[in-house]
């Protein structure tokens, strides 16, 4: 597994920026930023502590396919984890073998850190930095140094103009 970190400084709070990032209040802001990677990438579960949850898209092929994973750590508004353990292929969920052994166990990891919130602010927002800190294999190092910088510049503008 190679280690990847991705930073975005957003002019908001980490509550706005934590819950658009997830699409807590609206699912749609989630699927905006992840379109980067995928234009149909969404979710289905829950972001709660321990709970199951899929990260979904169509493929070119018109097919069904991501990730199935569990939310191992989610501290409102300053750290989510999310543990992945299989793919998702069609409605098949695959969580052994030669395809899944390669992400088994990766982790993706978005901190929220705010400052300089300022009391005579009338906007009472700071500015939040979010790191992005995950896992990934060799041969999609590439894909992820081209598309998570974008993802991020998308998310600053969804939190910032919204």
């Amino acid at each position: 597994m190679e280690k990847l970190q991705y930073k975005v400084s957003i002019n908001a709070a980490a509550g706005k920026v934590y819950d658009m990032m997830l699409g807590l209040s609206n699912k749609s802001t989630y699927e905006k930023w992840t379109a980067s990677f995928n234009p149909t990438s969404s979710y289905d579960g829950s972001w709660e502590k321990g709970s199951k949850i899929m990260f979904v898209g169509v493929d070119e092929k018109g097919e069904k396919g991501g990730m199935v994973s569990r939310i191992a750590e989610n501290i409102p508004n300053s750290f989510v984890s999310i543990q992945h353990y299989g793919i998702l292929k069609g409605d098949q969920e695959i969580t052994a073998g030669p395809e899944v052994e390669k992400w088994a166990n990766g982790f993706e990891n978005y901190s929220f850190e705010e400052s300089n919130a300022r009391p005579d602010d009338a906007t009472g927002q700071g500015t939040t930095i979010v790191t992005v800190d995950l896992d990934t294999t060799e041969d999609f190092v590439g894909y992820m140094n081209e598309n998570y910088p974008k993802a991020l510049g998308k998310l600053k503008e969804l939190c910032e103009n919204k």
